[in-house]
């Protein structure tokens, strides 16, 4: 456009000919009278792209059909490509289509019928004043020499503050020294508290997912509540969270 706007800048206001605007813009005279007398300035639209046809068309409306029955059983049953794939070698004569492209397909299929992850996920929230007991190992070094010891760490996921009590071992005593000290220490007992899969706490996983708990980690719950007032218990656990 501003090449047409010079050449007709030279013609109708500076009053140049065909030939002379030619020889100053280096266009042939019939392009400078092309564009002196052009009366529409839009330009044609682009043609808009055919979309490739292609092998697998015939075959989209059977797999879209098989993949759309799939949401209504499990997830393990439902068809892979690679089932999707033999079903049409099976069923269509005529079939010739390679794996790699019905397995391009069903992929973005699946993402169209399911969204773009077959997954969801859960936001993690932590209650203020609630707790979470563990042991740990590391390398101590006293008297001159290095050691391996276990620390129980009470950790306040919400507050991001911790508590570790080192011991020599894992076992019930430690634990429940170690809680007893700790609480003591920050002057209360959380509201909560939740564990792993500690040996002192779980006897046996059973099948349901629950625990069945020892005898000794119920005397120590039992101990626990008698320590400190559930107001008090309350109070310090606001603070500390």
């Amino acid at each position: 456009m501003a090449q047409i706007n010079s050449i007709r800048e030279l013609f109708f206001e500076k009053g140049l000919n065909y030939a002379e605007i030619s020889r100053v813009t280096g266009f042939d005279v019939k392009t400078v009278k092309k564009y002196i007398h052009m009366k529409d300035f839009n330009q044609s639209l682009p043609k808009p792209k055919q979309p490739k046809r292609s092998k697998l068309d015939k075959y989209k409306e059977q797999i879209d059909k098989w993949m759309m029955d799939d949401k209504r059983i499990r997830r393990e049953q439902r068809h892979t490509a690679k089932r999707i794939f033999n079903r049409l070698k099976e069923g269509c004569p005529d079939f010739n289509c390679s794996y790699r492209l019905v397995a391009g397909y069903v992929s973005h299929k699946r993402k169209e019928i399911y969204g773009k992850q077959d997954k969801f996920y859960m936001p993690l929230v932590h209650i203020p004043g609630e707790a979470q007991v563990d042991f740990g190992k590391a390398d101590l070094f006293e008297n001159n020499k290095y050691y391996k010891a276990h620390y129980l760490n009470v950790s306040f996921p919400y507050s991001n503050a911790g508590y570790l009590q080192v011991f020599k071992g894992e076992n019930m005593q430690c634990l429940a020294q170690g809680l007893i000290n700790i609480f003591e220490h920050i002057g209360g007992t959380p509201t909560r508290l939740w564990f792993d899969n500690l040996s002192p706490v779980v006897k046996k996983v059973l099948k349901n997912g629950e625990r069945e708990l020892t005898r000794l980690f119920y005397v120590l719950k039992a101990i626990m509540v008698l320590r400190l007032p559930f107001v008090t218990r309350v109070k310090a656990m606001k603070k500390v969270a």
